[in-house]
């Protein structure tokens, strides 16, 4: 099965697309990181892929906006609404001190769900929205953002992209819940 994901490869939209998997039983499956809601809907009304997932609203952070704005645009139909408990974690590059960092970036989402973290602790700090919270940890390790810069993303993105964690579960409340869709095509005669 080809599901296409909002979000790189360590991105929350993977993990959501596992978990799913594994509850439906789904044992071959194919991930297409698509980055945002857009191109997923897209592959999915164009038959690329089988199966569409990307996040709706979280607990926290409210309504993923670009994911509403794609949804607006597209046919599909919701197969399954579920939600996965989400940990944020402050990524830098190997050896960074919090006194180096001059810039933290990260999806609009993830900015919003550590927004009094970040006040708190970084007040004067830039803040910089990415398109995605992996594809901004996996930039960081590749050189493409600056080594001054901090990312929002997941622990298996600071794996996946040998950064270090400088702060774990940073997330503004300790139950942080982010719904996404599994949405599939509609089938002719629908």
């Amino acid at each position: 099965m080809k599901i296409g994901i909002m979000g790189g490869k360590g991105s929350f939209s993977e993990e959501a697309a596992r978990v799913y998997a594994m509850k439906e039983n789904i044992t071959k499956l194919e991930l297409n990181y698509l980055i945002s809601a857009e191109p997923v809907l897209a592959a999915l009304e164009a038959g690329d892929i089988d199966l569409g997932v990307f996040p709706i609203e979280n607990s926290n952070g409210g309504i993923v906006i670009e994911a509403v704005q794609a949804m607006a645009k597209h046919r599909f139909q919701i197969k399954k609404i579920f939600e996965i408990d989400v940990h944020q974690n402050l990524l830098v590059m190997p050896g960074t001190n919090p006194d180096q960092i001059t810039t933290i970036t990260s999806h609009d989402q993830a900015l919003k769900q550590c927004r009094m973290y970040l006040k708190r602790k970084w007040p004067s700090v830039e803040l910089e929205e990415y398109a995605d919270t992996a594809k901004a940890a996996g930039d960081l390790a590749s050189g493409l953002l600056p080594p001054t810069t901090a990312v929002i993303a997941s622990r298996t993105a600071a794996d996946l992209y040998g950064l270090e964690v400088l702060e774990e579960s940073i997330q503004d409340l300790k139950f942080n819940y982010t719904s996404f869709v599994a949405a599939e095509r509609i089938q002719s005669g629908s």
